[in-house]
């Protein structure tokens, strides 16, 4: 599973690079220790205008379903199990209209090395974005009156698949990761059969997955306090 990424770049540096036409006002700063309930940037395509418009928006780290009664559930699902979306009513609905990617600079992952968890960050070694495919919702707060402009939570889930080769040496789950391909038609609000895109996905996942590589980090990532560039940087495994 993935509970801890980076996201190195800011915000308006993503435009480019995932051609986004509208972006959010404020977006965070960037972030060694992204965890659960934390604010993050993430790339969806709203069906509302023809054609779609691809968005930058600012999103809670945690999917709240809009059936919700608060937002403390979204603390259990910022993860989601690719192959079990359809079985799960708080993702059901998103898989079939809310599809997003999660840009990020790579993610921590902890590996049992003689009977202690050591951590590890997985990134694209030329420094290229890694894209998560997920799914998000809008969650209206019933504590807060119409006019209030926070009263709309957007929030989202990373989608994780088995992991394989190396990466399935440290952790038997990872993200499913996206391609430039498999990005725009996992964005695609039209798409028909989102489990055929997912599915595509899911079954491309490993040749990006072969592309990254992985060295060992200090164990201050496992503080949420702690958050600068030298969380990244190689430390000998103990």
């Amino acid at each position: 599973m993935c509970g801890r990424f980076v996201v190195a770049k800011a915000g308006n540096e993503l435009v480019g690079e995932l051609r986004v036409d509208l972006v959010a006002d404020e977006l965070p700063p960037p972030s060694y220790n992204v965890a659960p309930t934390d604010p993050v940037a993430i790339v969806l395509d709203s069906a509302k205008t023809e054609p779609p418009t691809r968005r930058l928006e600012v999103a809670r780290w945690g999917l709240i379903p809009s059936w919700a009664k608060d937002v403390k559930i979204g603390a259990r699902a910022f993860n989601a199990r690719s192959e079990e979306l359809e079985e799960k009513r708080m993702f059901q609905n998103a898989l079939q209209k809310r599809r997003a990617i999660i840009p990020s600079s790579g993610y921590y992952e902890w590996k049992l090395i003689g009977g202690e968890k050591v951590p590890h960050f997985i990134h694209p070694e030329d420094g290229s974005p890694l894209l998560f495919a997920g799914l998000y919702e809008w969650w209206k707060d019933p504590a807060k009156a119409d006019d209030d402009p926070d009263r709309w939570v957007l929030s989202f889930t990373i989608l994780t698949r088995y992991a394989i080769g190396a990466l399935g040496s440290i952790h038997d789950r990872m993200p499913v990761f996206l391609d430039a391909d498999h990005a725009d038609a996992w964005l695609d609000p039209t798409v028909d059969y989102p489990r055929d895109v997912l599915d595509a996905a899911v079954d491309a996942a490993p040749y990006v997955a072969e592309t990254l590589v992985y060295h060992p980090v200090a164990k201050e990532v496992g503080n949420v306090r702690n958050n600068g560039p030298e969380l990244i940087e190689p430390r000998p495994a103990a």
